[in-house]
């Protein structure tokens, strides 16, 4: 993970688009700025930044589910459960599916777990635009690369 660059998914374990699935790994650092006002002496991962990882997840399941012409962004949390503490150096294994699609909008369930255990669940609604700008789409691309999106995903 990469806090200072807002990039919270390491690499993309699996990808199903049959089942409209994804599933991706992201190793928390041991350190960061964060975790020195969040908590000192009892550093934990903020709920929104595991909020953002499954959005991000959720995301890239619907950017391989649209070829790669829309962009997503987080639209709304309709509900996230934090069941546990998220601390620095565990791995997370976060997986998300596409429930609904349509009108510009899409919601999934996603779920975070560490050594097999749930620590939290969301559902997201996420809209989606085709991509606003070239710079954008690069920059995805670049991302895409780096965590080893599937290119077969975006093959008719």
């Amino acid at each position: 993970m990469q806090f200072e660059y807002f990039q919270l998914i390491d690499r993309i374990l699996n990808l199903n688009l049959d089942e409209k699935t994804i599933t991706v790994e992201a190793q928390v650092p041991k350190q960061s700025t964060i975790f020195e006002g969040h908590f000192p002496g009892y550093p934990i991962m903020p709920g929104v930044l595991l909020i953002e990882s499954m959005a991000q997840t959720s995301g890239w399941l619907l950017i391989a589910a649209m070829k790669f012409e829309r962009m997503p962004f987080l639209a709304a949390v309709k509900e996230a459960k934090m069941r546990g503490f998220v601390t620095p150096g565990e791995l997370l294994t976060v997986e998300a599916s596409i429930h609904h699609e349509g009108s510009g909008y899409a919601i999934t369930e996603t779920k975070i777990k560490v050594d097999g255990k749930l620590r939290c669940n969301a559902t997201l609604m996420l809209s989606y635009i085709p991509f606003p700008n070239p710079d954008l789409r690069g920059h995805m691309d670049a991302v895409a690369k780096r965590i080893g999106f599937p290119q077969q995903a975006l093959l008719p």
